[in-house]
């Protein structure tokens, strides 16, 4: 059940019921979407040595730095390919707000709730430096995130999406967290590492090709 579309200059036979090849420099993935539409029930967990700092004009460079350190072993890419201005201008809107994790006195994570579309709310960006996963702080840092997003009287929907290049946790993750599947797509996009914009030896289980 084949199907055409465009990757590149070239165009690629889609195939519904098989394998399609992806054209060297790209990376493939399976994108899911997940939404939740009341706040689940409070998890308390142990909150020491943590704490969550709402980052406000968040400057460029603080911000790709720590979004390097996170999602470097995921190919997270989008802000670094993104104009300094368009970076900017995300940054400064107050409907954009960036959340700083601190675990035992140094940045940790990051979490990013995207306020433009005030019933709909999307949870832009959620992560941990290498060294704090598997030690709770996310459980915890999405906690502190559901009561900042369900304290809004205008939420009705709160959505993220993630994919297989990203942790092989975060999918159950998310969903222990409260958020349902509800969509699923093909995301095939240039690799930012030969674009510069990672190391080339950034998230080996994923060959350069």
């Amino acid at each position: 059940m084949p199907c055409e579309t465009r990757a590149g200059s070239s165009c690629v036979t889609l195939n519904l019921d098989g394998y399609t090849p992806v054209p060297a420099g790209k990376t493939a993935s399976v994108v899911t979407y997940l939404e939740m539409r009341a706040r689940p029930e409070p998890n308390p967990r142990d909150a020491t040595g943590l704490s969550l700092h709402r980052v406000d004009a968040a400057e460029s460079d603080w911000y790709r730095g720590l979004f390097r350190r996170i999602g470097a072993d995921w190919l997270w890419s989008e802000r670094l390919a993104m104009s300094e201005a368009d970076l900017k201008a995300i940054l400064a809107d107050p409907a954009v707000e960036i959340y700083s994790l601190i675990r035992r006195g140094r940045e940790a994570g990051m979490v990013e709730l995207d306020f433009r579309d005030p019933e709909n709310v999307e949870l832009g960006y959620f992560g941990l430096v290498p060294e704090a996963i598997g030690s709770g702080a996310g459980r915890w840092m999405m906690e502190q995130a559901l009561d900042e997003v369900w304290a809004r009287p205008r939420t009705r929907r709160f959505w993220v999406h993630t994919c297989t290049l990203d942790a092989p946790g975060a999918l159950g993750f998310y969903q222990a967290c409260g958020f349902t599947p509800y969509k699923r797509a093909i995301e095939v996009s240039d690799d930012p590492r030969l674009a510069g914009l990672l190391p080339r030896d950034a998230a080996p289980q994923v060959p350069v090709l």
